[in-house]
């Protein structure tokens, strides 16, 4: 067995000895355990998932899914790149969703902003959708519409072949579509990306690097 257990374990006793787990001599990966629980990976705003170690290729066309609950008005949610400058990027930026994709030629961007008292940070649960097809670019937002003209339409691929990273990424990558740094604090579930006929649900727990993330569950309501 090589994965941890998602669980939450208590009360433990060895040899009649009620163990303290307040106060560990060390901890790794391990969160309290909420009296609410949703199904979603949370994150706490330190750290990243790292997916698909070997490179993930974007390259012309892609669709990314995923809902996300936060209360934080900045965050990284998604970001590919490359040692060049093509990559792509979703995050929250003042409030706002923005899909960043740089196929070479030049970063174009499409940008959600909440209308009214419309507010996607407001601890509930929002379905995003964003899409790069050729030159094209479209997001989604709990149904709402964004697309954007992109002026470079010859320039159609984003060459990537590096790994993706959700919620964050470490200082010393670089990533060419992502104009922020700061980690997501909130929960994330049903990411899925999509090539064509070749749909890929993505399940945290078999990140080749987690930190600050606990995949399996989600507190009911924001601590």
């Amino acid at each position: 067995v090589t994965h941890s257990i998602p669980a939450c374990i208590g009360s433990m006793t060895i040899n009649s000895k009620q163990l303290d787990n307040e106060s560990p001599v060390s901890i790794f990966a391990v969160n309290k355990c909420y009296a609410t629980v949703q199904d979603g990976t949370f994150f706490d705003g330190s750290g990243f998932a790292a997916l698909v170690r070997e490179g993930y290729k974007v390259r012309s066309d892609v669709n990314i899914t995923l809902e996300f609950r936060t209360t934080a008005v900045h965050g990284v949610l998604l970001g590919v790149s490359s040692a060049k400058v093509d990559a792509i990027g979703l995050e929250i930026v003042h409030g706002k969703v923005l899909f960043h994709v740089n196929n070479g030629a030049g970063r174009i961007t499409a940008t959600y902003e909440p209308r009214g008292t419309n507010n996607l940070c407001d601890g509930k649960w929002h379905k995003l959708q964003a899409n790069k097809s050729k030159h094209r670019i479209s997001l989604i937002i709990d149904g709402n519409l964004v697309q954007t003209d992109n002026p470079y339409i010859q320039s159609t691929s984003a060459d990537t072949n590096n790994p993706i990273y959700v919620g964050g990424y470490p200082a010393d990558v670089k990533q060419n579509c992502l104009t922020s740094k700061s980690s997501f604090h909130g929960c994330l579930r049903n990411l899925l990306l999509t090539k064509g006929q070749h749909a890929e649900l993505f399940d945290f727990s078999r990140a080749f690097d987690l930190r600050g993330v606990f995949p399996h569950s989600c507190p009911g309501a924001e601590h």
